[in-house]
């Protein structure tokens, strides 16, 4: 794939959101290999930043960033369209320290990269393909990174009060950007921008620019462009911020009500192991799958040992072996798990099949555990005399016993396996499953 610039010079004004003051902005062709730079006009000598993590300042309502006497705020949403539209190389003028907040979205932006007419160029694009999962968390918030052969992002977006709760997934290329995410809008809680206004924060700011929530109500100048307009700003904001990489990845992002604080974290986590991937760090070998002197398992010796990721890992530890055939684990039911959107919103249940598949993964493990043989995997074949007895809600802890009743070559096992909530029976399964080498086919 080409790196990409622009054909022609293209302007755009308004004014800035936290200072109010007018601005003009300016995107110029760059050649290939010269990046993203902006450049303040206004100041002497027309100093030059680009942008990048290592420059990171305020992160109040806004990414910024500081290189020496130089501030420039709120680069995300120029920063999201240029990301989102591919264009790799480009100045940004700027006669103010702040883009225009236009209407809140990148839209505008990205009208006027397209009537800049974007480019390819001699030289080819220059990826960070993440090799291993990155995670960060923040108070209530989370981000991971997946190893992915495309951009895709899956997001959680919900306030304090879990009113408004969207979930959105979606790979991420210049067709989707500009039809899916560049229209979305800002938006803040009502009761915030008090506090907003005495930070100095929004100076410019109004309903021209802002969805506001308050309470239940949405207070806009127009409808919502999409029903879940909210979950798309924020990818669009995940998407500017991770721009701080320094070039576009390949991964896959799973956000848990993210922030532009969180973003950044994340970004410097990839910018570290993005450094280490160029010096040639040598990645650990994976750990044997299991131990027979093992006696319990955290999530880490999990995440080692079965090969189920976020959103699908339903085994938070294991407590307890008993001899070679038996095991107590632990699924903790929280009200963030991503199916609770649908199942159901008023009445939040854990789905049976996730019990019957946090059962069949606790026999897996206890199964792998006595082969003890590097990457291999214990496949989930049937299920039988199968009940759910009792709903499963956020805030249960189900404790999952597992034992193995047949055992044939240590390649096909059968268990009997029970959840239980307080002691009581929640459901109750007798499985089958076979243990096979990794890319071996049953």
């Amino acid at each position: 794939m080409k790196q990409r610039t622009l054909a022609r010079e293209v302007t755009a004004s308004g004014h800035g959101l936290h200072t109010g003051e007018t601005v003009a902005l300016t995107l110029k062709p760059a050649p290939a290999n010269h990046g993203i730079v902006i450049r303040r006009t206004d100041l002497p000598g027309s100093p030059e930043i680009k942008p990048h993590i290592s420059l990171i300042g305020d992160l109040v309502r806004n990414t910024g960033l500081t290189d020496g006497n130089v501030r420039i705020h709120l680069v995300e949403h120029v920063l999201s369209a240029l990301n989102g539209c591919g264009i790799d190389n480009v100045v940004i003028e700027m006669n103010a320290s702040e883009p225009p907040i236009m209407d809140g979205s990148s839209k505008p932006f990205v009208n006027l990269i397209l009537q800049g007419e974007p480019i390819e160029q001699e030289a080819e694009r220059e990826f960070f393909t993440l090799d291993a999962p990155v995670s960060v968390s923040r108070g209530d918030s989370s981000v991971i990174a997946l190893p992915c052969d495309e951009f895709r992002i899956s997001c959680t977006s919900s306030d304090n009060r879990g009113i408004h709760t969207q979930h959105l997934s979606l790979t991420i290329d210049p067709d989707t950007y500009i039809t899916q995410i560049s229209a979305a809008r800002t938006f803040t809680v009502y009761e915030d921008i008090e506090e907003l206004l005495k930070l100095g924060k929004i100076k410019g700011g109004s309903l021209d620019c802002a969805v506001v929530i308050k309470g239940d109500k949405i207070i806009s100048k127009e409808p919502l462009r999409f029903p879940d307009e909210f979950v798309r700003h924020k990818i669009l904001d995940l998407i500017g911020d991770i721009r701080l990489l320094g070039m576009p990845i390949k991964a896959h992002i799973v956000a848990m009500r993210p922030g532009h604080a969180i973003n950044a974290e994340l970004t410097k986590a990839l910018f570290a192991r993005l450094e280490e991937s160029r010096k040639g760090t040598k990645k650990k070998p994976r750990p044997p799958t299991l131990l027979p002197t093992e006696t319990s398992l955290d999530i880490r010796r999990i995440l080692d040992t079965i090969p189920h990721r976020y959103p699908f890992v339903m085994v938070d530890r294991v407590i307890e072996f008993i001899g070679t055939d038996e095991l107590v684990a632990v699924k903790n039911v929280t009200i963030n798990e991503p199916f609770f959107q649908g199942h159901f919103p008023e009445n939040p249940v854990f789905p049976g099949v996730l019990q019957l598949e946090a059962m069949a993964q606790a026999a897996g493990i206890l199964m792998l555990r006595r082969t003890s043989k590097d990457c291999s995997n214990a496949l989930f074949m049937s299920a039988d005399k199968v009940k759910f007895r009792k709903p499963v809600r956020p805030g249960d802890q189900v404790i999952i016993n597992a034992k193995i009743t047949k055992v044939r070559g240590n390649k096909l096992a059968a268990a009997e396996c029970t959840c239980t909530v307080d002691g009581q029976v929640v459901s109750s399964a007798e499985l089958m499953f076979a243990v096979v080498a990794a890319g071996e086919e049953v």
